[in-house]
């Protein structure tokens, strides 16, 4: 296959869709996260963009940044679907996953919404930071820039599934009073699910921070939990 950023795209536009393109600008301008006025929609259904990024898993890294450059949302969702996809390959060489990790952490400002941070962050970036040191995890936990602030939290779920839930609880103390809905919901996420894993922990997370902490992100942390406990917590409020 031609693993280039224009082969990509060419294939990318035989998946257009008008009514789908109706339907994402609408999505997006109307739901959570909504895009900055400079992005462009095509119009592709996201399982076709993930079942074509899977193709393209061997595409040179010069030509994912090429797809990142691009103004069109689902031709940079694809550079990311293609890291993603590729990223999960048990036969990826480190080397590679170096070369994304990188590649998103430099041209995060070409990452503007939830989709492309949840695209990154959910098994990438954390596979990649897993054996090392963290630390610009914390960097981004206070950025002024919300997609990079979820970054932070998201980036955690890859040690959550490995049973590390420390990354998760020490940031989720630095965004739990973050003013964005769009980082609450993602920092409620991760608290629940690192207490499926720990449930002491995030107990003694919500006794310290429920009264303060947004309902947003409350809802979305106890949203596991049987009425009796969701009562308690939300009385706290």
């Amino acid at each position: 296959m031609n693993l280039t950023a224009e082969n990509f795209i060419q294939r990318l536009q035989l998946l257009q869709s008008d009514k789908e393109k109706e339907k994402i600008q609408r999505y997006f301008k109307t739901g959570e996260g909504q895009y900055s006025e400079q992005d462009v929609f095509m119009g592709v259904k996201m399982g076709q963009l993930f079942e074509l990024a899977k193709g393209f898993g061997e595409m040179p890294i010069e030509e994912i940044e090429k797809l990142l450059d691009s103004e069109i949302h689902e031709v940079r969702a694809g550079a990311i679907s293609i890291m993603d996809k590729a990223s999960r390959s048990k036969k990826i060489a480190p080397e590679r996953l170096k070369d994304f990790y990188e590649l998103y952490m430099r041209r995060h400002d070409r990452i503007n919404n939830w989709d492309l941070v949840d695209l990154g962050c959910l098994y990438m970036t954390g596979s990649y930071l897993f054996d090392k040191p963290r630390d610009i995890l914390y960097q981004l936990a206070v950025s002024a820039n919300l997609w990079k602030r979820r970054t932070a939290i998201l980036s955690t779920c890859y040690f959550i599934r490995k049973g590390d839930v420390n990354d998760t609880f020490k940031i989720g103390e630095l965004l739990v009073n973050d003013s964005e809905d769009i980082v609450q919901k993602a920092a409620g996420w991760m608290l629940r699910f690192a207490g499926a894993k720990d449930k002491k922990r995030l107990l003694h997370f919500l006794d310290k921070h429920a009264t303060t902490m947004p309902r947003i992100l409350l809802r979305s942390a106890i949203e596991q939990f049987d009425k009796k406990e969701k009562e308690y917590y939300m009385k706290l409020k």
